[in-house]
């Protein structure tokens, strides 16, 4: 248990939290212990508490999970679609209950809280409407004298039990990016959700409890690490799909033969072109909202901004001012663009990378001191490349900016990285717009707008670093399935 989680037994439970939540072994609600303490991110005390799950309860709902496989393959997709209907009409009424669990646990500012449950909302329906989708294929086999009278068809099936890893940023979204495809598919499965942020996790399974789903079909367990080894490693197990850091590559090689899918980070760049398309104060709102949107904890947070040096100086103090307005807060507040971060370990890491930076000889455009857990939204020039936080991931509300002069010199600049998730492009030249597509070494290039767009029905996912695999719903089914090809001989034809 980390330090941050440890007990307080004098502190009282958060407003707008129950005072304690269980896990969800095969469906079922278990209140086995009270043995993980949730904290509120802003005020640093006790929230809530939640179940522990131990190896047992790990390996039972495997065992549950496998013995699910048969009866979720024949869960017929109009069910699975009723199942997941049901999701988005009980997330609704619960819509502010959802939204404040994420402002207390994630010390998510109300907004961008309010804003994850409608992406929760959206997932799910995507998933009911991909359920009843047709996804088989006719095959012509008739293409020599050989093969007369012969027909082929393809369909999918579910791939089987899968087991779901995902991280403390995104506890509603990334949860459903996962939950609601295997539902569609029709694949039973077990979570373990980031045990800094379960209670929006325990919310879903306890909606997905009260549905025809068959016993055994889902399990949601907060669990150490340790524990979570057999979500890795045990062979039942058919898909392990992660999202997290780079340790996922360590669990892949752990995996044997199940498939993974990983989603593992990126320091994502944006390129403002000379003629960026739009209006500087329009790239500029975009910049800043992509840049300090949940206070930088994205996977597609922008970190680096290269501008074109016709527009650098004007862009550069456009984004000074606006950044510096940025209000810094309590995330229950409406007006609090800027909220905790995660824990203090990540805020002094954060700090140190732009300590380092600075005293590498990069300048602070915006920013200020750290305040605990508070960063105040941070802006720098001239980072020298070798700097961690112009190479690695910084997750937190601070951002880099540069000039550049050629435009394929700066598509090398922005491949230049070891992460490759999506990259965002301001430019009003079809040509340069083409040639990023082309160009960039990423998953998904974004242009007129930044790299943190994303709408829950599109393919997302990176390569290199960034991990392997992609999610949205339609292309998360196909993971979640395995083709099946039927081959029809006609006796009366002759071959």
């Amino acid at each position: 248990m980390a330090k941050s989680e440890k007990k307080s037994k004098t502190a009282k439970p958060a407003k707008g939290l129950k005072s304690s939540y269980p896990y969800y072994l095969a469906g079922r609600a278990v209140a086995a212990n009270g043995d993980l303490d949730v904290l509120d991110k802003y005020s640093g005390k006790r929230a809530t508490r939640v179940a522990m799950a131990d190896a047992a309860a790990v390996r039972k709902a495997i065992v549950a999970a496998h013995k699910a496989r048969e009866a979720m393959a024949q869960f017929a997709p109009d069910r699975r679609r009723d199942v997941l209907e049901h999701c988005v009409r009980r997330f609704g009424e619960r819509f502010e209950e959802l939204a404040l669990a994420l402002c207390i646990e994630a010390g998510k500012p109300i907004k961008d809280a309010r804003g994850e449950v409608t992406r929760l909302i959206d997932t799910f329906r995507i998933a009911a409407n991909e359920a009843t989708r047709d996804p088989g294929t006719l095959l012509e086999l008739q293409i020599s004298p050989r093969t007369r009278g012969y027909r082929g068809m393809v369909k999918r099936v579910p791939i089987g039990p899968c087991s779901f890893i995902t991280p403390f940023n995104f506890p509603l979204n990334l949860v459903a990016h996962k939950v609601a495809p295997a539902i569609a598919a029709g694949c039973p499965f077990v979570l373990k959700p980031a045990i800094k942020t379960p209670v929006g996790a325990l919310i879903i399974a306890e909606i997905l409890a009260e549905t025809d789903l068959p016993e055994g079909a889902f399990s949601v367990l907060c669990c150490s690490n340790e524990d979570a080894s057999l979500l890795v490693e045990d062979e039942r197990i058919k898909l392990l799909s992660f999202t997290g850091g780079l340790i996922g590559w360590d669990l892949k090689a752990r995996a044997g033969k199940k498939k993974v899918t990983l989603e593992l980070g990126g320091n994502a760049a944006c390129i403002v072109d000379a003629d960026p398309g739009a209006s500087l104060d329009h790239v500029v709102e975009r910049l800043v909202f992509g840049a300090y949107y949940q206070s930088g904890q994205s996977c597609i947070s922008v970190q680096r901004i290269y501008a074109h040096a016709d527009v650098y100086d004007k862009l550069r103090k456009k984004l000074k001012a606006a950044v510096g307005a940025l209000r810094m807060g309590d995330p229950r507040e409406e007006s609090t663009f800027i909220g905790p971060v995660v824990d203090e370990q990540a805020a002094q890491r954060i700090q140190a990378w732009i300590d380092a930076a600075l005293k590498g000889g990069a300048k602070r455009i915006a920013g200020g001191a750290r305040q605990g857990t508070m960063i105040p939204a941070t802006l720098l020039e001239n980072v020298p490349r070798d700097a961690e936080l112009y190479r690695k991931e910084a997750f937190g509300p601070v951002a880099l900016i540069e000039p550049f002069d050629d435009f394929d010199a700066v598509i090398d600049r922005v491949n230049d990285s070891d992460f490759g998730l999506q990259a965002g492009v301001f430019t009003g030249r079809l040509d340069h717009a083409m040639r990023a597509w082309d160009r960039l070494d990423v998953g998904g290039v974004i242009v007129g707008d930044v790299p943190s767009f994303r709408v829950d029905n599109m393919p997302y996912g990176g390569v290199k670093d960034s991990g392997q695999g992609r999610e949205g719903v339609r292309y998360a089914i196909e993971d979640m399935s395995e083709q099946r090809l039927l081959v029809i001989r006609d006796p009366t034809e002759a071959v």
